[in-house]
């Protein structure tokens, strides 16, 4: 158990919302962090833009991590990352979040969107099929060497199919074992 993976459970247990922005370098988490913020987000547009490039999985996940190893270094609060989808199926998910515990990240998200994925601010997603994206939450909830590391089952099938598949799928990364869901596309108050 690490220091910022338990503190990000701590975060996460307390009543109301924890505001974690969006930060794609060290530079941009310090100051997150200096302008009081318990958590930062590694962002993968942040990411992918601060490279020059637009967010439709070009980056690697070897470049993402190296990334949210910078991150973790410059700052003391827990740091959430855009794993994107896994970078490959549920054997590839696994490894992806082995390599981002290694990179000192507290936890990450998984999207269930089909390779190469889009920016989830982008037309024309499409997403895998809900049980091989529920194998991958599996695979990374198993990978995970602390019980306290965060996976987030980010689900970007809203835009895609509509609320019913939406929350089929929901309800399946909760039954893999996903600690959080994150739903994309969410775009009214009654919709949240």
């Amino acid at each position: 158990m690490t220091r910022t993976t338990r503190k990000l459970r701590e975060l996460l247990a307390r009543p109301g919302t924890l505001l974690a922005p969006f930060t794609y370098d060290g530079f941009t988490a310090r100051i997150a962090q200096e302008a009081g913020f318990d958590a930062v987000y590694m962002s993968g547009f942040g990411t992918s833009m601060s490279k020059g490039m637009p967010d439709v999985g070009l980056l690697s996940q070897t470049e993402m991590v190296q990334n949210a190893a910078y991150i973790t270094a410059a700052v003391s609060v827990p740091v959430i990352a855009d794993a994107d989808t896994g970078y490959g199926n549920a054997i590839n998910a696994g490894r992806t979040i082995r390599e981002y515990e290694r990179a000192g990240v507290a936890g990450v998200h998984i999207e269930d969107q089909v390779a190469p994925k889009r920016c989830g601010f982008f037309e024309g997603k499409q997403v895998i099929d809900a049980g091989e994206a529920a194998a991958k939450i599996r695979a990374a909830v198993e990978a995970r060497s602390d019980d306290d590391f965060v996976v987030i089952a980010r689900s970007d099938a809203l835009a895609v199919n509509g609320w019913d598949d939406t929350e089929r799928r929901c309800r399946a990364y909760r039954e893999a074992g996903a600690d959080l869901i994150f739903v994309d596309g969410v775009r009214t108050l009654d919709d949240l």
